[in-house]
């Protein structure tokens, strides 16, 4: 009779759930230097060698982007040519206000993202003379719609104008200025102001307290007094507040709830 060694289930089955080896195993390390420069190394067994050599920067909203958006720009696409074609895109959205299609809604913020990445003032609160003066919304996601841009009377009867946003560094106040034409009303001039203080929060970040609003003149007061509550809830700018980019004639922030607005300098 012949016999033979049965192994152990258990046994069997515990060799077979050891994976083998794989020959070189790739380490990847990295670490940040006393200058801020970020060094990775690769290594293969015995041997260190640098992979990457980079500046570190403080800049959440370019680190979002995609690898095929910073490579348009590398390809050749300058930021005077991706501030062309953000300026097209914005045509005839008012400002995104009043909603947007989402495929517009996606290149323009696909156009910010590019301008965040190429930000040429990455610590814009220790620069502050840069962010002085008056600027005016170009686009916002925020928006007015349904119930709400009835009850503000904001379809037919009152027309949005310009908003404003006045800073004024040497006494740490922002003035957010909303035009209004009512023109049942025959007001060509009403406005809705918001003044508010600000404070350096970090070197991208400042954080804005509400302090004051008015309405001008009394007919629009009492047009909006029963829903000043909602006015203020959708325009009140009060919160954390990044500055994400700015040169000389565009500024880009977001806010803490996730909204972005493009800002252009004005007089």
């Amino acid at each position: 009779m012949s016999s033979k060694l049965i192994q152990p289930p258990s046994i069997a089955a515990s060799r077979r759930a050891i994976p083998r080896r794989t020959r070189n195993p790739k380490v990847f390390v990295s670490f940040t230097n006393s200058n801020g420069r970020t060094l990775s190394f690769s290594d293969i067994p015995n041997r260190l060698r640098p992979i990457f050599i980079g500046k570190v920067t403080e800049q959440s909203s370019c680190s979002s982007s995609t690898n095929e958006q910073q490579q348009q720009v590398e390809e050749g696409r300058t930021v005077s040519q991706i501030k062309e074609e953000l300026y097209e895109a914005l045509k005839g959205i008012n400002r995104g206000i009043f909603g947007v299609k989402s495929d517009k809604k996606t290149e323009i913020e696909g156009l910010v993202k590019l301008l965040e990445c190429w930000n040429p003032t990455p610590e814009p609160t220790g620069e502050l003379d840069k962010i002085g003066g008056c600027w005016r919304l170009i686009y916002s996601t925020i928006t007015v719609l349904g119930s709400k841009r009835t009850k503000l009377g904001l379809r037919d009867f009152v027309s949005l104008g310009d908003l404003l946003q006045q800073i004024d560094i040497a006494q740490g106040k922002t003035v957010h200025v909303l035009k209004f034409d009512v023109r049942g009303l025959n007001l060509l001039d009403g406005e809705f102001r918001i003044v508010a203080s600000f404070k350096i929060s970090s070197k991208s970040t400042v954080e804005i307290t509400y302090e004051s609003s008015t309405i001008k003149p009394e007919q629009l007061m009492n047009i909006f007094r029963k829903n000043m509550d909602l006015l203020l809830g959708i325009f009140n700018p009060e919160g954390l507040f990044e500055i994400s980019y700015l040169d000389e004639d565009i500024q880009v922030g977001r806010d803490g709830k996730g909204n972005v607005f493009v800002l252009e300098r004005t007089e």
